[in-house]
């Protein structure tokens, strides 16, 4: 039984078959290949693009969707185990899309191998599919994801989108700038994840136009009010870092701006229409890989 729990179980040739799969629904996304299959979205966590991307792949894709967007519409409120939910769920459904606040509960349950599960972030660990869409962009506006610099920005220490972005790359010979207040920065792990595979960094609490001028892609990340436990401790960093118009004088022309949205402050609306904003676009190519990621578990292919 295929799952996709983590970036880290995909090798390099698996991602790019994923992506080359992906670019062929960008080009042909309606297909009726779950005709006959039910998809179960539970969101133990809220989702606005993550969920709306996956409902949509199972629509335009000829399935049809089951499940929940608020835990306290679920069982779960009542005090159900994520084992029975899963156990039940799964008679009904032929793949679990999942999200949930607890690290390790969509490790949890694949292990249960009742239906393929897709993680879809669980707590600040993991988040594949935004990987494999944060991938395919840089792809289509690079033309390559080999040797790319990225400055990944603002939260990156409960940033499961970061994080898991820096595994995704590392097949690809990137070099990255960390840049986050002290509060916030990189996690130790994933500053050894790159010391073990060879990949560069730097780290800086500088938002500066040395930074900006120096990459290819440039990853904003939204500073998760959800995460703290302090609030005076989210105030003091919240605006941290805020991109507008001005700062992009002097960038690569094609450098690109990515979000895994929401946006909260950190990318002024007078970014939104330059030629290095893509995070609109990058929400788009989302439908296309999650379409690509349901085929993955299902075993299903498909032709050009």
């Amino acid at each position: 039984m295929k799952h996709l729990v983590s970036i880290n179980q995909l090798d390099s040739s698996e991602i790019i078959r994923l992506l080359d799969r992906a670019a062929l629904f960008e080009n042909c996304p309606n297909r009726k290949l779950l005709e006959g299959r039910i998809v179960a979205t539970l969101f133990f966590e809220p989702s606005t693009r993550t969920r709306l991307s996956f409902e949509t792949a199972v629509n335009r894709l000829g399935g049809r969707v089951i499940g929940f967007s608020d835990a306290a519409t679920s069982s779960s409120s009542k005090g159900e185990s994520l084992k029975d939910t899963i156990s039940m769920v799964a008679n009904y459904a032929d793949v679990i899309v999942m999200r949930h606040f607890l690290e390790g509960a969509a490790l949890y349950a694949s292990e249960l191998d009742r239906t393929p599960i897709v993680n879809a972030g669980d707590g600040a660990n993991q988040h594949p599919s935004q990987t494999l869409l944060d991938l395919y962009s840089i792809r289509k506006t690079q033309g390559t994801l080999f040797d790319r610099t990225i400055a990944l920005v603002g939260d990156l220490k409960y940033g499961r989108t970061v994080h898991s972005l820096i595994e995704g790359m590392a097949h690809f010979r990137p070099r990255f700038i960390f840049v986050s207040p002290p509060e916030l920065r990189m996690p130790e792990e994933c500053k050894d994840f790159c010391r073990l595979h060879g990949i560069p960094f730097t780290e800086t609490t500088d938002f500066s136009p040395e930074v900006i001028q120096s990459v290819d892609i440039l990853y904003m990340t939204r500073v998760q009010r959800e995460r703290f436990i302090d609030p005076e401790e989210y105030e003091r960093v919240k605006n941290v870092y805020v991109l507008t118009r001005s700062m992009l004088e002097g960038c690569r022309p094609t450098m690109r701006i990515l979000h895994p949205l929401p946006r909260v402050g950190e990318i002024a609306q007078d970014v939104d229409d330059t030629p290095q904003a893509y995070f609109v676009q990058q929400a788009q190519n989302g439908l296309y890989v999650r379409q690509s990621i349901l085929c993955e578990v299902l075993n299903i292919e498909i032709d050009n």
